[in-house]
């Protein structure tokens, strides 16, 4: 069976309790085409049961909750069946299972949270900023992973004084730290006026960025190696 759900992780784990003894199960909250022989069920979110469930998970390994909320956090096609194969051999287990690498469960879990990882921290150093009018700062990007709120830390860490935006265009959310607060919002699209010395500083970013390229060695095999063309589209000094 098909067993769609809606994306959250109380969907997902009312899903796993429902699909947990069907041997065929595929878990998703993605509307896709199902494969041949499958038959789709919509589950329905229910709190007291996903909580039940959470509390079970979590006694068998006290990162549960945390790795579950990573893995649904995924972009990748396959990760909502990873966490279902995953959480699946823990609760057959009954122990933690996250070093059981001969796995095929836990070494695809395994390899998409530090997918995650990687990501979070490469956007640690390709986030650009743009300055408004107002003094927040704003910075648009693209993530192949839904992580704009953990993001949050880092750069608030860094500009405890600036309010800013980060702004997931794929997502249509954004995380927002107002100079106090932190929290995330829908934001399909963002209207911009850039403050009086922002395009200078633009501009000058790109006159460094050339000065120091030789073009005669470019190495863009290299480049790509460091910084993948993927996150170019909101760097300043490639466009």
């Amino acid at each position: 069976m098909m067993y769609f759900f809606d994306g959250t992780v109380n969907g997902f784990l009312t899903a796993f309790v429902q699909a947990f003894l069907d041997t065929n199960a595929l878990l998703s909250s993605r509307v896709s085409q199902l494969p041949l022989g499958q038959e789709p069920i919509t589950v329905t979110t229910d709190e007291k049961l996903a909580a039940r469930a959470e509390q079970r998970l979590c006694a068998f390994d006290r990162n549960a909750k945390k790795d579950l909320s990573a893995l649904l956090r995924s972009g990748e096609e396959d990760a909502e069946q990873a966490a279902f194969a995953y959480f699946k051999l823990l609760a057959t287990k009954k122990r933690p299972v996250s070093r059981m690498f001969s796995e095929e469960a836990v070494f695809r879990a395994t390899e998409i949270l530090k997918r995650i990882g990687l990501e979070i921290h490469r956007f640690h150093g390709f986030i650009r900023f743009t300055e408004c009018a107002s003094g927040a700062l704003y910075a648009p990007f693209s993530p192949d992973n839904d992580i704009c709120d953990l993001l949050l830390p880092h750069f608030k860490a860094r500009f405890p004084n600036y309010p800013f935006v980060l702004h997931d265009v794929k997502r249509k959310k954004a995380a927002v730290y107002d100079g106090q607060n932190v929290f995330v919002a829908p934001l399909d699209k963002a209207d911009i006026l850039l403050s009086a010395d922002e395009e200078n500083w633009q501009t000058l970013w790109k006159q460094y960025y050339t000065s120091v390229n030789i073009p005669s060695r470019e190495r863009l095999k290299q480049m790509r190696g460091y910084m993948p063309a993927r996150y170019w589209q909101f760097m300043p000094e490639k466009n």
